[in-house]
């Protein structure tokens, strides 16, 4: 326990990261048409208050298809997720992959490096973006009031022990005059996404927007978007539950990103 703890406490971080990448790709070999889900997730039992370190916060992208991390960037203590994950997609080999990400990453800088590296995109929108989500949600109404031909709507109902969920998306064409939408690099589509959810009596509902530079293809968009959610249902939940990852108390050195590598090939 001890040597090994000696070794992880040494790994150089970056090559190790270049190791995951590169065993990942071996097993992938092509991302064409694949969603590749990017979000962070804490090592909370990572502190160390002895020395004055933070909890280590990573971004992973996650190959929902396959259930694989295919990439792991480490966010600096001083810094946010934003330019961590557009360093990830600068190392990352993504051509013909559909990135998706959170609002926090609905982001113009990202939206273009996504396309730079031939890669399509699905970032979602909230109010970090008010000027866009404004106008998203404008046209959207404005297509359902005149019921544009344009405006596509999928809907479905899954039942899984007693709890009901209902996806109501409906997507629209970007029009090409918009000056709002159009300094999005590569942007087409528009959406909305309206989720309920019913558990007995109770029942619960959020929504939430989105832009693509994939094509008005609403049940394409539905399963991509729904796709997206994996890397918290079948990555971070198994990380916590089966592997004990936020209950994990290594934190020396490079310890911490090494064994968080190891659970990822584990998984």
């Amino acid at each position: 326990h001890d040597t090994l703890g000696r070794v992880f406490s040494r790994l150089d971080t970056v090559e190790f990261y270049a190791c995951l990448k590169s065993f990942a790709y071996d097993i992938v070999q092509s991302l064409q048409g694949k969603t590749v889900a990017i979000d962070g997730k804490t090592l909370r039992g990572s502190y160390d208050l002895a020395s004055g370190k933070t909890a280590l916060h990573s971004i992973s992208a996650w190959v929902s298809s396959l259930k694989m991390c295919i990439g792991l960037k480490s966010v600096d203590d001083k810094s946010n997720e934003i330019p961590a994950v557009q360093e990830l997609i600068q190392m990352l080999d993504l051509q013909g992959a559909v990135i998706t990400a959170d609002a926090m990453h609905c982001q113009k800088e990202t939206a273009e490096l996504i396309q730079l590296k031939g890669a399509d995109y699905i970032l979602f929108a909230k109010n970090n973006q008010p000027t866009l989500s404004a106008e998203i949600n404008r046209l959207l109404l404005e297509a359902m009031d005149r019921d544009d031909r344009n405006l596509r709507k999928n809907r479905t109902v899954e039942i899984n022990r007693g709890r009901e969920e209902t996806r109501e998306v409906c997507t629209l064409s970007v029009p090409k005059n918009n000056a709002v939408l159009n300094a999005w690099e590569g942007i087409k589509t528009i959406g909305t996404i309206v989720r309920s959810v019913k558990v007995g009596d109770k029942v619960s509902e959020e929504s939430c927007l989105f832009i693509s530079s994939l094509p008005n293809r609403v049940k394409d968009l539905a399963a991509r978007t729904r796709d997206h959610w994996s890397i918290e249902n079948s990555q971070h939940h198994i990380l916590d539950v089966t592997f004990g990852e936020d209950a994990s108390r290594i934190r020396k050195g490079t310890s911490p990103e090494i064994s968080s590598v190891f659970r990822r090939l584990a998984l």
